[in-house]
């Protein structure tokens, strides 16, 4: 569960009125619940416990600092997909904490600077990047640790852009062909292959696809230790799916189920990457509303919150539900929503609310955070939550359109802390003003 909750028809966070906080720090803002994060955390430690799991927080989800360290306090290691992640883990700490390092263009420079920092394993994506890393280890006299990533060819279960095991996307090597991978680094001075490493994407709502992951990982599992390769590792990446609608999701348990004898049957330590399924529903984006308008048949609430600080809407499609932190009366206090996300009409009848597009100030018509949407009336000045935006909603932030990126959060239950502020105009041009002539 997330702690936010309607309280007297107001919206808190843990125990502080999300309206405080907008009024302290000023809009859009991203609230954070530290309970939901470690609840959320603790949820997959405990599931997964009988196989002794490395959990590796994903920082491409949501790598604000704060965040991260909590997560190193709370057990957890981090899985990266770039340089600057890896420098954001380092920082986060603590300095035990296990990096895995994913990804399929890592630089050379990457490479070295992972290397020297003791990463716990590369996921390695290609057979050229395979050996580029064994010849960067090897000219700094290291046996680098890596995990075969493999694309299991798995049918459609997500979003087509976030898919990552079906055939045809740039992720992971061939299942066909990473046997012979594998054998053509036996024995490769430096090049250590201990384990497989599968992502099937995100979010993934049902068990099924893991279900199948693991038989074939089992295969591909006894084929490398057959060529002699030491496999002590099944990452099984992240991927599990959140509630963003109502309901629609499984439990990390549901998850260990399926996961839990195939890592028992391997012999292997598991390792996991959840980023969304930790920090999506953790948080709310705060909005206040601009204006309303009525023009070609539709209502609109332009509110000061946009695709540039949650572009999940415009990218994806993707839901998320939009409701104000104050509702009147004479409305439901929460939108009514079932949680069937194959549902085109996912709403049921709401007293006292009519169709509404939640628009921001953004100069593109793909500008919004909901379309038709059943919403009460709302007026200059109120403001809004939109719900799980914990996860791609401040790390795919931009400044499009000059607009500052917004300030965060954390709330941990009666209190409250800036983990990031708004930035500024001069933030804007700062890495410009030094080249200016």
């Amino acid at each position: 569960m997330d702690h936010f909750e309607y309280r007297d028809r107001e919206l808190f966070c843990d125990d502080v009125p999300v309206s405080e906080l907008a009024e302290r720090y000023g809009t859009p803002l991203f609230v954070y619940s530290e309970k939901t994060l470690v609840s959320n955390l603790s949820q997959i430690l405990t599931a997964f416990a009988p196989a002794d799991p490395i959990v590796c927080y994903s920082v491409k989800a949501n790598g604000n600092l704060s965040i991260c360290r909590l997560m190193g306090r709370h057990g957890a290691g981090f899985d990266v997909t770039s340089g600057g992640e890896f420098y954001r883990a380092q920082q986060a700490g603590p300095a035990t904490a296990k990096i895995a390092f994913a990804g399929v263009g890592k630089t050379d420079a990457e490479i070295r600077h992972a290397l020297e920092n003791n990463v716990f394993m590369f996921d390695v994506e290609s057979e050229q990047e395979l050996l580029t890393i064994g010849a960067i280890a090897q000219g700094m006299g290291r046996r680098a640790p890596v995990a075969l990533r493999v694309n299991p060819d798995l049918p459609p279960k997500t979003h087509v852009k976030t898919d990552t095991s079906v055939k045809g996307v740039k992720f992971g090597l061939d299942i066909e062909t990473v046997v012979d991978v594998a054998k053509g680094v036996v024995n490769h001075p430096g090049l250590d292959v201990v384990g497989l490493h599968m992502h099937l994407g995100s979010p993934i709502l049902k068990v099924e696809p893991y279900k199948q992951g693991c038989a074939k990982a089992l295969a591909l599992i006894k084929a490398f230790r057959d060529l002699g390769h030491n496999i002590r590792y099944l990452n099984m990446g992240g991927g599990f799916g959140i509630n963003y609608r109502k309901d629609e999701a499984k439990p990390a348990a549901a998850f260990a189920e399926v996961i839990l004898p195939a890592v028992k049957e391997a012999g292997c330590q598991l390792v996991l990457e959840p980023g969304r399924f930790i920090v999506g529903n953790a948080a709310v984006l705060v909005s206040r509303v601009l204006y309303t308008k009525a023009t070609g048949g539709k209502h609109y609430v332009i509110q000061d919150a946009a695709m540039n600080d949650l572009i999940r809407p415009t990218l994806y499609g993707s839901f998320h539900r939009v409701w104000p932190v104050h509702p009147a009366a004479d409305v439901p206090l929460t939108p009514d929503v079932n949680g069937d996300p194959d549902d085109p009409s996912p709403f049921r009848a709401m007293p006292n609310c009519f169709t509404q597009d939640v628009v921001g100030p953004v100069c593109e018509s793909g500008d919004f955070l909901a379309k038709d949407r059943p919403l009460p009336a709302l007026t200059r000045g109120d403001l809004v939550a939109t719900f799980s935006a914990g996860a791609y909603g401040m790390s795919m932030a931009s400044n499009y359109n000059a607009r500052l990126r917004a300030a965060e959060v954390l709330v941990t239950g009666g209190t409250h802390r800036l983990i990031r502020r708004r930035e500024t105009f001069k933030d804007l041009v700062a890495c410009e003003e030094d080249c200016l002539t």
